[in-house]
């Protein structure tokens, strides 16, 4: 990744500038798809509005989703091209943590573009990397996108699909697995869909479960069991809508 751009560590939009470069870089690399520049474009409007920061309702549903992967039997991160542009050693640090598989699941899926990822996904520390094979499909959706691996996605029992597309949520929820979903945009299909909506930006909130589920890996069961069962999803998704509408302050 080049995060040697010149942008001034005092401009007030450093970190945002740095993550539109590393999109940018992701298209250059094959990584990203060029509809994926919208796609931040759109993320970062509601991060503005939230402050870009962590609300004290998405720290609770990233310490939930922590807990739930640690419960889990069979974890499976999904990686997109946006995702591997910006977080790539933070999501291989985060199946180490947990347990869990790593797997390329993409919308606008080519055999050039899952490779490219799953490199990148390599040459930033990780082991094997599902999503090439792409044996089984997601029920109720057509075309490419509803690839899986069916000893990947097709197995899990828990998946954190990062900025996912709406329908493609809806239809994996729809198969039974616990689905937990990074969107900035509470309202949207995909955080409406997710049994843990975690609505913050995927490069705080991809670390933010990391911390979460180190502080919690010598947790007892039953202690991870009552912080999944404690998270309430409705209320998460509307405190994070109280927050959009007043600017990040309307959740305390």
């Amino acid at each position: 990744m080049s995060d040697h751009v010149d942008v001034p560590e005092d401009h007030p939009r450093h970190d945002s500038l740095l993550t539109r470069h590393r999109i940018e870089d992701g298209v250059d690399r094959g990584i990203t798809s060029r509809q994926g520049l919208i796609a931040q474009g759109r993320g970062e409007a509601y991060d503005y509005l939230l402050g870009e920061r962590t609300i004290p309702s998405a720290d609770e549903a990233e310490r939930a989703a922590a807990a739930q992967l640690l419960l889990a039997d069979h974890p499976v991160l999904s990686v997109n091209g946006n995702v591997a542009a910006l977080v790539p050693e933070e999501m291989v640090e985060l199946a180490e943590v947990v347990g869990a598989e790593l797997e390329v699941n993409l919308f606008n899926r080519t055999e050039e573009r899952v490779a490219a990822i799953a490199e990148y996904l390599h040459e930033h520390g990780a082991g094997e990397v599902k999503g090439l094979r792409a044996d089984g499909r997601i029920p109720g959706l057509s075309h490419e996108r509803a690839k899986v691996d069916s000893d990947g996605i097709g197995d899990a029992d828990v998946v954190l699909v990062p900025l996912e597309d709406g329908d493609r949520a809806e239809a994996l929820a729809a198969t039974g697995k616990v689905e937990i979903v990074i969107d900035l945009n509470p309202l949207s299909r995909s955080a409406q869909s997710a049994a843990i909506p975690v609505v913050d930006n995927i490069v705080r909130a991809v670390p933010n479960i990391t911390r979460h589920a180190r502080e919690l890996a010598d947790a007892p069961r039953d202690e991870l069991e009552a912080i999944v069962a404690d998270f309430d999803r409705e209320a998460a998704l509307a405190a994070a809508e109280r927050a959009i509408r007043t600017g990040g302050d309307g959740e305390e």
